[in-house]
């Protein structure tokens, strides 16, 4: 069976009246025969069948054992840490979402958990970086938002021999495109808010473990903290992972002629696109990814917020906005948006500049797109 034949068909059809749509279990609390005695719920903060659809559905997708939704992808890195303790470390990518950045060195750090960023494009600086105390290897490929790759079974060889699990948020490359899991990792994240749900209209999160064991410490952490997703947003993620793979193919058709445009633009400094020859893994990007993602990330020649602030309100296409994965295009700028959180110092070494314009390509006509940037490039 074919990848999209697998996705369609890996959503269930309801055994009690054959809906083809994955009914919406709005209910709290579920009728029981005796005490401990039910039809598999008991209440909707530990199991839901809505919930419970699409927890299955992404386990299929990734190919792990267990699938986990919740409120957010923040909520879901948290259920990750939540498995460490006290005395543990995380060696995390240097170019990492300001939220996961915020989470891990201002709310965990605190209790006794400690945090190193390294660029784990070099694998010898990723491998110098652990110590007896890393139980956790955290990457981002691509990272958000420079695009950086990192070798995930290189990386997963290395998180092994020395005893660490491997985690990886693959919200920008998604199931369609990578398969975490199948090169050696041990823990998949996803905001689900982004390309899954892919319309812009819900906040969601998603982890899949490679191992039942695993699972199960992820299960008690949900059950236990309640962190979890709706039933109705549960829904509205099976709905989109239905075109997920179409989508997903287009936003990279549209992201490719994007960069190259930026590419070959006088007052473009630089394009971070996997897809361009030009990137420094590329080659990486070509044996992990069937597709090269829907985000384009460039630099302009005047490397000032002022020039970045003026294009980024200049566009007509490109919304001014968080987030991404749409399939309207979206614009941000993120020294001052997605990652005003990390530290300034630590922002430039990681590559984001002043200059760093994010772009989530969309479903609209290339052309349209490449005349929208056109034209804002013309003002800065």
């Amino acid at each position: 069976m074919r990848e999209q034949t697998r996705v369609i068909h890996s959503i269930p059809t309801d055994p009690l009246t054959g809906a083809i749509s994955v009914p919406i279990y709005q209910t709290s609390t579920f009728v029981q025969e005796a005490p401990g005695v039910n039809k598999g719920f008991d209440y909707s903060r530990t199991n839901n069948p809505t919930r419970q659809a699409l927890e299955e559905l992404i386990a299929v997708l990734e190919g792990g054992s267990n699938g986990f939704a919740f409120a957010s992808g923040l909520a879901a890195i948290d259920s990750v840490v939540k498995t460490l303790q006290s005395g543990d470390e995380i060696v995390a990518i240097d170019d990492i979402y300001g939220g996961a950045f915020r989470l891990f060195s201002l709310v965990y750090a605190k209790f006794g958990i400690n945090i190193k960023y390294v660029d784990t494009q070099d694998l010898e600086l990723l491998e110098s970086a652990i110590t007896p105390a890393t139980k956790l290897i955290w990457i981002e490929s691509p990272t958000n938002p420079t695009l950086k790759i990192s070798d995930i079974a290189a990386i997963a060889e290395i998180a092994h021999r020395y005893g660490a699990l491997l985690g990886i948020d693959n919200t920008f490359a998604t199931p369609a495109s990578q398969k975490p899991l199948a090169l050696g990792a041990d823990i998949v994240i996803h905001s689900a808010t982004k390309y899954l749900g892919g319309h812009s209209d819900l906040i969601a999160g998603l982890v899949v473990t490679k191992t039942v064991e695993l699972g199960e410490k992820i299960k008690f952490i949900q059950n236990a903290s309640g962190g979890i997703l709706a039933p109705f947003d549960s829904w509205l993620v099976i709905r989109g992972i239905e075109t997920l793979n179409l989508r997903m193919k287009q936003h990279a058709e549209n992201a490719m002629a994007v960069a190259l445009f930026l590419e070959s633009h006088p007052k473009v400094l630089k394009v971070y696109y996997p897809g361009l020859p030009t990137h420094k893994n590329h080659d990486i990007a070509k044996r992990q990814q069937r597709y090269f993602g829907g985000i384009v990330t460039f630099s302009l020649k005047n490397d000032t917020s002022e020039a970045a602030t003026l294009l980024v309100t200049s566009t007509q296409y490109f919304k001014l906005a968080e987030s991404l994965g749409g399939v309207k295009s979206l614009c941000c700028h993120p020294a001052t948006m997605t990652h005003k959180s990390i530290p300034a110092e630590m922002r430039q070494q990681s590559g984001i500049t002043d200059s760093l314009i994010r772009l989530s390509v969309g479903l609209e006509d290339a052309d349209d797109l490449i005349q929208d940037l056109q034209s804002a490039l013309e003002k800065v």
